[in-house]
């Protein structure tokens, strides 16, 4: 099972990675439509549906790999009891929250779908179809929680952290 969630959140920050390829590509459109006087048609609505895609399916992966900011003063001050009830609690609600994102950005996007609803910009691109990245990435998000939960429950998660901000000079 370890390996494929792990794949999933690979998958998901691969395609996460060309969605920012395609975004350059977009931003690359529209300077170079400015530069030689050709228009490609919702190139700034597709950037923008490219940057939240890429953004939404990257957040498991980055919160595997211990990027996402963590406020740890208290836990670190905590007896190794409390540090654990604590983050019990703190994934219990992660869950929860990220249960009902995956929720509603599921629901956006099946109403965009059955509502037939349409971007309002020149491309007039059915809405569906960039909701699916944010639902995506959303449920591959709750289930990445879920997973750190079974963890500490268990007593074998790891808790990842990067040191690199500590050298930020």
């Amino acid at each position: 099972m370890r390996k494929i969630l792990d794949q999933l959140y690979d998958a998901a920050a691969w395609v996460a990675a060309l969605f920012m390829v395609a975004l350059l590509i977009m931003v690359l459109l529209s300077i170079l439509g400015r530069e030689f006087g050709f228009h490609v048609r919702g190139t700034d609505a597709y950037a923008g549906y490219m940057m939240a895609g890429a953004g939404f399916l990257a957040l498991a992966h980055t919160l595997k790999r211990g990027e996402h900011i963590r406020v740890t003063l208290l836990l670190q001050a905590l007896a190794p009891n409390m540090r654990h009830k604590l983050e019990l609690l703190s994934l219990a609600t992660a869950v929860l929250l990220s249960l009902l994102l995956a929720a509603f950005s599921t629901k956006l996007c099946w109403q965009s779908l059955q509502f037939h609803d349409i971007s309002t910009g020149s491309d007039a691109t059915p809405l569906w179809i960039p909701q699916i990245a944010m639902a995506t990435g959303t449920l591959i998000l709750c289930i990445a929680f879920v997973d750190e939960f079974v963890a500490e429950w268990r007593g074998t998660r790891v808790a990842v952290s990067s040191d690199e901000s500590l050298h930020n000079e």
